[in-house]
């Protein structure tokens, strides 16, 4: 796992995993590996036996307090539903209609060079801000955040950190956390629609939420919010782009656009890896697990099992066995929103956000394809996606029209 082979193409590998050694255990970061659907299922649905509690020393230290994947029973439904209504009904209409504006915006500059990279010159910059607008932040600060919420993310998302990059991520988390304090002085007093407000006036048994936990959940959301929709977008044109039996058929029928994101999530999850703890030692295949381990669900492995889905390395948004309308939800086949209890709060979030985005490229990226001389590279073992994405396209006047 933690080799330069497997680093460069992971998926590689999960088959000879998923057959031979479906429970891999790796000395340097004593932690074990699952591989299969099954196996990978049962972990993320069975909260009894294995938990979260590595989480204290993953994420807390950096999120600020505990984080929605730490709760459980009543805090956790109560906590859980305030967010939720930060992301669905009127809410979510107008975070679309605000998705929508700011992706036209950010790739205005690029239409008429018919020329752009879609993970750092769009989806980078259109995550951090959507991530923003959702919790009501200044847009402005979207540089600024995007280099702490990247500290952040390295600290929960890496198997193994150096004394230098553990310092740097804490210090990302600190600088952050006095960034929100003051907007949640400004929300507890004066409230609008936002999230965070949402967050300042919502009560839990009766009293408001401390300040550390609405930290914590600003934290919790802004990483839901942003990590996955970069990756996604672009995974989206790539495979498109390589497939272009099935680009031409989205392009005709805009209905496929979802099946085309629900089988990019699972043949390329941009979340790779989840973690939990168990509880007692738990047999997996005929291996023991012992008690207080670390298990990492291999989600990118799970996802092509061919016990759960026929033919699984070929990408095809056909597929029967994929269900889209419950792809993005607790009822999905594919594990890239996980699974159960601590299933991704942002997957409806998620669906519109990507939705939004490539139904307004699509048509502006016409004749759209890999820029001269521009070679793919992934890169990520917790979370993975794309470095870059150059690609080239029918220049657009800045009337709307294609120049020919």
């Amino acid at each position: 796992m933690l080799s330069d082979e497997f680093a460069a193409a992971p998926e590689h590998f999960y088959a000879g995993l998923r057959e031979r050694t479906p429970v891999h255990y790796e000395p340097a970061i004593d932690s074990y590996f699952l591989s299969r659907h099954q196996d990978v299922k049962r972990v993320l649905t069975d909260h009894d036996a294995f938990t979260t509690e590595m989480f204290q020393v993953r994420a807390e230290p950096v999120m600020r307090g505990r984080v929605l994947a730490q709760m459980t029973g009543a805090e956790h439904t109560a906590k859980r539903k305030i967010v939720v209504r930060g992301f669905t009904g009127s809410a979510l209409q107008d975070q679309i209609r605000a998705i929508h504006t700011n992706a036209a915006e950010l790739m205005a500059p690029f239409l008429p060079q018919g020329r752009v990279d879609l993970v750092n010159d769009f989806g980078k910059p259109f995550a951090v801000h959507a991530a923003l607008d959702v919790l009501g932040l200044d847009r402005a600060d979207w540089q600024q955040v995007a280099g702490w919420h990247a500290g952040v993310a390295e600290f929960v998302t890496s198997l193994a950190l150096t004394p230098e990059r553990r310092r740097h991520c804490l210090d990302c988390a600190e600088r952050l956390d006095a960034y929100l304090a003051p907007v949640i002085r400004q929300r507890r007093s004066r409230p609008g629609e936002d999230l965070i407000s949402k967050l300042c006036t919502a009560e839990f048994d009766g009293v408001t939420m401390s300040d550390r936990d609405v930290t914590a959940l600003i934290i919790n959301v802004l990483i839901a919010a942003a990590e996955p929709a970069d990756k996604t977008i672009a995974l989206l044109f790539k495979h498109l782009i390589d497939h272009p039996g099935q680009m031409a058929q989205v392009r005709r029928d805009p209905d496929l656009l979802a099946a085309a994101i629900a089988e990019t999530l699972r043949f390329t999850p941009p979340v790779q890896l989840i973690p939990r703890q168990t509880q007692e030692s738990a047999v997996f295949a005929g291996t023991t697990v012992p008690a207080g381990a670390t298990v990492f669900c291999m989600i990118g492995a799970a996802n092509r099992d061919p016990d759960a889905f026929a033919d699984p390395d070929a990408f095809d948004i056909h597929r029967p066995d994929l269900g889209t309308a419950r792809s993005f939800t607790a009822a999905a086949q594919h594990l890239a929103f996980g699974a159960g209890l601590h299933q991704c709060v942002g997957a409806a979030f998620a669906r519109a956000e990507i939705e939004t985005v490539a139904a307004l490229l699509l048509p502006l990226l016409d004749e759209v394809r890999y820029s001269p001389g521009f070679r793919y590279r992934e890169t990520g073992l917790y979370t993975r996606g794309p470095v870059s994405l150059s690609l080239d396209f029918t220049p657009v006047h800045a009337s709307g029209t294609r120049r020919d």
